[in-house]
């Protein structure tokens, strides 16, 4: 047996030391991983999921940026961050135009409350967009380390193949643990290259074949606000226990449970009444908020044309004159024709008075 207690023991990083930057590695289109090390050798302790904040000496005076570490702490000895800059970045900018190894920086933290371990479950379910997946591949990592099988669902959504971030790494650890499923979602393929995975917007109809068991599964999700309320939206629908999940938004990571903000979304009530006013029919019926308009409709003795009621086919699409809605549908219908005030009658639910033109 080799006897390690020869061996020096080694610090703790803190942020009294600054970060000295040893790689960059470009993962896509504006888009690099830098890693970073401590110059005294100190090794890195945090949680998967925590972030950490950049003082950047950008022209003007030092700007404090944060970013999530997509490193995972079962690699202690150097600390990552992945970045996209965006066309008004300034911080992200100022780094990839910048940032070369020998480079060093202050950094405060690790922070962040944003990590599966403060959520032990059996199976998880990662969902994220664009850079979003920073910390699910921080997450994953560590359970891969881990050396046993976890059972995660791990989606990502991008607009085009070539931009998921971290998709042959990832692909590495699902081809040598089975406990890893990917699902990749992109709104187009690249040009010359065909794509046979999900292609489109994230629904619900895609959760349910990315994880029919998704209701027993410990959801995280992390990326732009509206992305996270239309995967909110989709959950809620399918009678997910929202109690079981949480989201990080890479624009305002939460430091401490008390910063993390509530969740409000409008969602209907079974205990609600709502009041539909068929303007053309001259007629009026009250229902519970979770009864969908055409079911409303067809109680009442009027009819709307309907193909698959699960807001794919778009036949049930009906102008709403009045009041507010919630929508959940699955690609049949479009943006422009819901800024024009349409619906479609199988996936929406009356919140209050709700006047449609039928």
């Amino acid at each position: 047996m080799n006897d390690l207690s020869g061996l020096p023991s080694r610090a703790i990083w803190s942020d009294a030391e600054p970060l000295e930057c040893v790689t960059v590695v470009p993962e896509g289109p504006n888009t690099a991983t830098f890693t970073f090390r401590a110059p005294s050798g100190a090794l890195f302790d945090y949680l998967p999921g925590q972030f950490l904040t950049l003082e950047l000496p950008v022209p003007g005076g030092p700007l404090y940026r944060t970013y999530t570490i997509s490193s995972s702490p079962s690699r202690p000895r150097s600390i990552s961050i992945t970045t996209k800059a965006q066309l008004d970045s300034i911080g992200t900018r100022w780094m990839l135009d910048n940032l070369v190894p020998g480079s060093q920086l202050r950094a405060l933290g690790p922070s962040g409350v944003f990590s599966h371990l403060a959520h032990p479950a059996e199976k998880y379910l990662f969902i994220s967009a664009g850079s979003g997946i920073t910390p699910m591949m921080a997450m994953t990592t560590y359970m891969f380390d881990l050396g046993v099988e976890p059972d995660v669902v791990f989606v990502n959504c991008a607009r085009r193949p070539s931009e998921i971030i971290f998709r042959e790494r990832l692909e590495h650890m699902a081809s040598r643990v089975p406990g890893i499923s990917l699902r990749w979602v992109v709104e187009g393929p690249d040009r010359y290259r065909p794509w046979t995975g999900f292609q489109g917007m994230f629904n619900q109809l895609m959760l349910g074949l990315m994880a029919s068991d998704y209701l027993e599964r410990e959801v995280f999700c992390c990326g732009p606000e509206p992305f996270m309320q239309a995967v909110r939206e989709a959950l809620q629908g399918l009678g997910y226990d929202m109690d079981r999940y949480h989201q990080e938004s890479f624009q305002a990571p939460a430091a401490t449970d008390a910063d993390v903000p509530e969740i409000d979304d409008v969602v209907p009530d079974e205990e609600a009444l709502a009041e539909i006013v068929f303007a053309a029919s001259d007629r009026t019926t009250r229902c519970a908020e979770t009864e969908t308009i055409l079911a409303a409709t067809r109680a009442a003795g009027l009819n709307i044309p309907s193909g698959c009621t699960f807001g794919v086919c778009g036949t049930c699409k009906v102008r709403k004159l009045a009041g507010e809605v919630h929508m959940v549908h699955n690609g049949g219908i479009s943006e422009d024709d819901i800024a024009e005030g349409y619906i479609l009658a199988c996936c929406s639910h009356p919140i209050g008075s709700v006047t449609v033109d039928i």
